[in-house]
Formats: C-alpha cells, sequence, structure tokens
C-alpha cells in the first residue's frame, strides 16, 4: 500500500480559509479517483469531493459546493483540498483516500478506496 499524508488541518474562525494537502508517497495514482472525506464526532463519514487523477473532473457533495475546490499537482503526486467560507459544520477530521475509478457516483461512497491517510483535524470556530 502506498500511504497517503494529509497536512493543513488546523483552526480557523468562520468565514475563513484552509488548504488540506494530500501526499502521496511511492507511486502515481493514474486510473484512480482521489477523494476527500470527513467525519465528524458523533456523525457518519461523509464525502466531500473528489478530482480524478487525470484529467480535470471533480465532483463535490452539495453541502460544500462552490466552496470547495479539489485540484491537484501530479508531479508532486498531491491533491489539495481547498476550503473557503468555512463554516463551524464543517468542523471534522478530513481524510483523504485512493480508489480505482468508477463512476462519480459511486466514488462518493467511500466504500471503493482501497487507500486512506491518517487525517487532518479541521476545526472552524463561530
Amino acid at each position: 500500500q502506498v500511504p497517503l499524508v494529509e497536512s493543513g488541518g488546523g483552526l480557523v474562525q468562520a468565514g475563513g480559509s484552509l488548504r488540506l494537502s494530500c501526499a502521496a508517497s511511492g507511486r502515481t495514482f493514474s486510473g484512480y479517483t482521489m477523494g476527500w472525506f470527513r467525519q465528524a464526532p458523533g456523525k457518519d463519514r461523509e464525502f466531500v469531493g473528489l478530482i480524478r487523477w487525470s484529467g480535470t473532473i471533480t465532483y463535490y457533495a452539495d453541502s460544500v459546493t462552490g466552496r470547495f475546490t479539489c485540484s491537484k499537482d501530479n508531479a508532486k503526486n498531491t491533491v489539495y483540498l481547498q476550503m473557503n467560507s468555512l463554516k463551524p459544520e464543517d468542523t471534522a477530521v478530513y481524510y483523504c483516500a485512493a480508489g480505482i475509478s468508477r463512476t462519480l457516483g459511486t466514488m462518493s461512497t467511500g466504500d471503493w478506496y482501497d487507500y486512506w491517510g491518517q487525517g487532518t483535524q479541521v476545526t472552524v470556530s463561530s
């Protein structure tokens, strides 16, 4: 397995921004989808957004559309989640994941990802 390492989490005030990074250490994920998920205490894990490793396709949960943006730098084997206009309800542990690409709808479900990062805490204060 190839480790995925998230970074960039922290404490931010409502309305602020954070950029999360997810670095893949050992390989290029051609044919994979890179997804972002989050889980708050007492809540189910939920899909946030995704980006295909190859190409430009992205897809987002309704709750973050227009505020969050997935991007990538293939040369650095890194994907990013830019989070703007953060709200207290965005508070969660954020995880990046990699899975062999299927349909966008399928890849919005966490069951189809093979690799997961350790998570990074994002806390949004009011």
